[in-house]
């Protein structure tokens, strides 16, 4: 109960440094969306001076940004590598706070190699805005609206069709939107991977999961730290659905090779685990 308490104080700590009109939060108050809880990590001067820019990366190689209808009037779009062959399997990769730039269009077009006969799609829950420095990623991840970024999902699975099956993989802010995609999918979600995003936190919302989660998280993470992932655990088992963990000892963002805590050994290691994954809900041949 006392690690509860310290989590909850930290939180409100960060929520409040991140609206000056915040002045009346409660210390048990919850959040409308855990992804709303993490954005508001980009007022933390910490969170944020650990984030190096991303070094200069162009792609390219195959796939396409393609449009569809959302919902609320717009359009969203995402970067497409369709199969090469017919398939109505469909992984989601979700952009970290950066936004959909080129390298995560390079970690799509992994999947892509790596899952033949899946259709991949990196979602773009900027859309277009793609950050170059910390601050600009601050904003744009603050700015992102729950409806929107839901609206954008479910458009991107209309696109894909009736009949689609989904998987999602997210990084940081897209680790969190990984599990929210997989919770919109409903009985269509077959595969959920998050590395160190923020989990959600409803159990009676968990208890809809229709699929598994892998989740890979860093035990040195100051934020998505092990006892918000303990307390992951206890409302995944709650809810009665079933998390695997892997744990490394690393910072947040191990995975990232721009950020200063990269860890090439341990996130080569993730992303077999986050390959093998959807290769075995998808029921893919080896």
């Amino acid at each position: 109960m006392k690690k509860l308490w310290t989590l909850c104080a930290a939180l409100l700590s960060v929520a409040t440094a991140a609206s000056a009109q915040t002045t009346a939060l409660s210390c048990c108050a919850k959040p409308a969306v855990a992804t709303e809880t993490f954005a508001m990590l980009a007022s933390n001067t910490d969170f944020s001076g650990g984030h190096d820019a991303p070094l200069p990366y162009s792609y390219e190689g195959e796939g396409t940004m393609v449009k569809f209808k959302t919902a609320d009037g717009q359009t969203g779009q995402g970067f497409e590598i369709k199969s090469a062959t017919p398939s109505k399997k469909y992984l989601f990769v979700i952009h970290e706070w950066w936004g959909l730039n080129d390298y995560i269009k390079k970690e799509a077009a992994a999947f892509a190699r790596e899952l033949p006969g899946v259709n991949i799609i990196a979602l773009d829950l900027y859309d277009g805005q793609v950050a170059t420095t910390p601050d600009e990623a601050g904003k744009y991840m603050q700015a992102v609206k729950t409806d929107r970024a839901q609206n954008i999902i479910r458009g991107a699975m209309q696109y894909a069709g009736q009949d689609a099956q989904f998987a999602s993989v997210g990084w940081c802010f897209g680790g969190g939107w990984s599990l929210q995609t997989a919770l919109l999918a409903g009985p269509k979600a077959v595969g959920c991977v998050m590395y160190y995003g923020m989990p959600e936190k409803d159990v009676a919302k968990l208890k809809t999961l229709n699929t598994d989660v892998l989740g890979i998280f860093a035990s040195e993470d100051k934020w998505i730290n092990p006892e918000v992932v303990a307390q992951f655990q206890k409302d995944m088992a709650a809810a009665k659905k079933k998390v695997t963990i892997k744990s490394y000892a690393a910072d947040h963002a191990f995975a990232n090779p721009s950020n200063p805590k990269y860890n090439q050994k341990f996130a080569a290691d993730a992303h077999t685990a986050a390959v093998a994954y959807p290769r075995k809900n998808f029921k893919l041949k080896s």
